[in-house]
């Protein structure tokens, strides 16, 4: 395949219910950036879940199901959500099927990662004590397991996250029967008695997920943290001076910038790998 001859369509399944955020932004600045350094033409089109009840069909190479608001327990039964879970079942059935060669690989996001936990049952999907905001570190596991995606982080690497639901308590039966993987958990905190969430899973070899977000970058990041209401609930649970010092964070390359340039291209560049066998 000449790369330069191949046009990647990339499908943005949107679930932020029509409420303004950084996210969707970030996303299409990732691929485009992407597209350019790889010499590659990029088509991207977004699909309104929630609102619209949109969803892609199965001619796209990759798909990205961001984040959103709201319960990702509440949501079950929903049109939507039914319609989602339709969706991902075509994609399954896709990549089941022996005579395609070139697999549909899907990233899911924050809310999207705890939908999809919630769907497979890989564990306890619930509402948090407080509201998760800010810059944190992510803790790698399984590192025996060679994650493609995780090529060039750190262990622990810096995330951001925003979330007040959670996935924890890992059902491991379901786990090893339908051949995922844990691969990232959230900080450990010894003094405090709570389990640690499941920050990332690789569902399978085609879909893999995360509860942080990954697309997050320091402009949208800063803008968000200097909202009143965000602002408020930083330093109202940590206090002023660790408020000040996400914002300080948010500079240095070697945080969520190195997220941010490596995980999703990572993914995309899996993409590619899936293009060249169809080719």
């Amino acid at each position: 395949m000449n790369r330069e001859e191949k046009t990647i369509r990339i499908a943005i399944l949107d679930l932020y219910e029509g409420q303004d955020n950084q996210g969707m932004r970030c996303i299409k600045e990732i691929l485009e950036q992407w597209a350019s350094n790889n010499h590659l033409q990029i088509i991207y089109n977004e699909f309104e879940v929630r609102l619209k009840l949109q969803f892609p069909d199965l001619s796209y190479d990759a798909y990205i199901s961001t984040g959103g608001p709201g319960s990702p327990i509440d949501s079950k039964g929903t049109e939507w959500d039914n319609q989602y879970f339709n969706w991902l079942q075509s994609v399954e059935d896709y990549n089941k099927n022996i005579l395609h060669n070139n697999k549909k690989l899907v990233f899911f996001i924050c809310h999207s990662f705890q939908l999809v936990c919630r769907h497979y049952n890989i564990g306890n999907v619930c509402k948090r004590k407080s509201t998760s905001f800010g810059v944190f570190p992510i803790h790698q596991i399984n590192t025996h397991v060679h994650e493609a995606i995780f090529e060039g982080m750190k262990n622990p690497f810096y995330a951001v996250d925003s979330r007040d639901y959670q996935v924890i308590e890992p059902n491991d039966t379901v786990i090893e029967k339908m051949g995922a993987t844990i691969l990232a958990i959230e900080k450990e905190r010894p003094h405090v008695n709570l389990p640690r969430a499941i920050m990332a899973v690789r569902f399978n070899e085609y879909f893999f997920g995360t509860q942080f977000h990954p697309e997050a970058d320091a402009v949208g990041m800063s803008m968000y943290l200097q909202r009143e209401d965000k602002k408020k609930v930083v330093t109202e649970q940590h206090g002023e001076a660790k408020w000040k010092s996400m914002l300080e964070q948010l500079q240095d390359p070697d945080k969520i910038m190195c997220t941010y340039n490596h995980i999703l291209p990572n993914f995309l560049n899996q993409v590619i790998g899936e293009v060249c066998v169809a080719n």
